[in-house]
């Protein structure tokens, strides 16, 4: 699925981006959010090596047999000239997009990852993941998690018309954190459970980087001398995403 080992050739680059919840707040904004996302992969395409797509790209997304959720086309085409193209994508689920199964990596390629992985990028060690349900507190939402990602949880709401099941998920995804939130979210010192986990993480076994999505803030925290923990944000407010050039990690905006 994912190399355990990458070498970055002089001049390429990795890309990490996350939380673009395509489908909120309305139609109209999602759709030039989309174009804006299109626009910057085709600004990275000729210099990326790889690309890291990190959870909650939709903000609702469900596979059924025979249909996917209406819309999102221009991504999905981007994707499917990037990775025809040669460009690895990954693709991780995250607590919006769970319900993602085989059809990315059937039409387009791209394999899709439901837990955090460890991989060395030249001689660093990064640990990536979209971060939901991990470090201390919100039981609530990780014991949700596990009812949610049962196969017989799964089943049933397959058997829900697409029309009323979407229709109901995106009816929920309106009343999202991401929809109803400006850029208002503050770092919180001694709270921030990903940190916390990635502190506990780290003591067991050593990463250069712990890269996450789902906190919607940018933020790029000095672990200790030698680790750092980076959360690349959001792209309703913020549209961040991070670089790896062989020598170090940046949070970048997109403004184009």
């Amino acid at each position: 699925m994912i190399p355990s080992s990458s070498h970055l050739p002089p001049g390429k680059k990795i890309y990490f981006a996350s939380d673009f919840h395509l489908g909120v707040p309305d139609a109209a904004s999602s759709l030039a959010r989309e174009r804006k996302i299109v626009r910057w992969l085709d600004a990275i395409k000729h210099d990326a090596h790889m690309l890291f797509l990190v959870g909650d790209i939709f903000d609702f997304w469900f596979e059924y047999r025979h249909a996917i959720p209406k819309g999102f086309i221009r991504l999905q085409g981007k994707l499917a000239e990037l990775t025809d193209n040669g460009l690895p994508v990954y693709f991780f689920t995250g607590n919006h997009d769970m319900w993602m199964f085989s059809y990315f990596t059937q039409e387009l390629n791209i394999p899709v990852l439901r837990q955090p992985v460890s991989i060395q990028i030249n001689q660093e060690q990064f640990y990536i993941g979209h971060g939901d349900g991990l470090g201390p507190k919100d039981q609530v939402y990780k014991v949700l998690k596990k009812v949610f990602a049962n196969k017989t949880s799964q089943w049933l709401f397959a058997r829900v018309h697409p029309n009323l099941g979407i229709g109901l998920a995106n009816y929920w995804s309106r009343k999202s954190r991401i929809s109803n939130t400006k850029a208002d979210e503050v770092f919180k010192p001694g709270e921030e459970w990903l940190i916390i986990y990635a502190q506990e993480k780290e003591e067991k076994q050593h990463h250069d980087y712990y890269i996450f999505g789902h906190r919607h803030l940018p933020l790029d925290i000095q672990l200790n001398n030698r680790s750092r923990y980076v959360n690349l944000g959001e792209w309703v407010n913020y549209c961040s995403y991070a670089e790896y050039d062989g020598q170090s990690l940046n949070l970048k905006y997109f403004e184009s």
